[in-house]
């Protein structure tokens, strides 16, 4: 199987020289650079290490960088790419849903596909649409919270 040679990141072509069995987080941590994107368990069950492929949030850590390959990825860089932050990650560092952050941009970026697919959740629907994100500081108060002011301003966008 022939080389990952491009990837679509953020809105931007990028170039790689990837084995397609790679996983995905290391081709963003170790080739692109974009480190944001954190290793938690490498095993695909704390979701710290979410991206959203064609605006689906995927671990990873288990996704092969083939299965990315034609597909918009978006990591938490992308979110704010002309600086101004992203109304998800506004509600956040507002209501105070990070304590150390290691779990934080996977937690954005499920809650910006929670609110693509639910606009206006119920604290239940946020409850069960991010279960799986793991914070190991217990925020999760904290964290419904932003996603509900998120919910109010757009934060599907």
């Amino acid at each position: 199987m022939p080389n990952i040679k491009e990837l679509d990141v953020n809105g931007a072509r990028r170039r790689i020289d990837a084995d397609p069995d790679r996983m995905l987080l290391s081709v963003l941590r170790d080739d692109l650079d974009l480190t944001g994107t954190k290793y938690g368990c490498g095993e695909g069950q704390c979701a710290a290490c979410t991206v959203l492929l064609d605006g689906q949030p995927v671990k990873s850590c288990i996704t092969r960088v083939g299965a990315a390959a034609g597909k918009r990825i978006l990591t938490i860089e992308g979110l704010a790419p002309a600086g101004q932050l992203h109304p998800v990650q506004d509600a956040f560092l507002n209501a105070d849903a990070m304590q150390c952050g290691w779990c934080t941009p996977g937690m954005i970026l499920g809650a910006v596909a929670l609110l693509k697919a639910t606009p206006n959740p119920t604290e239940a629907q946020i409850v069960s649409g991010m279960n799986g994100h793991i914070c190991r500081c217990g925020t999760y108060p904290r964290i419904v919270r932003a996603i509900q002011a998120a919910a109010g301003k757009g934060g599907s966008a």
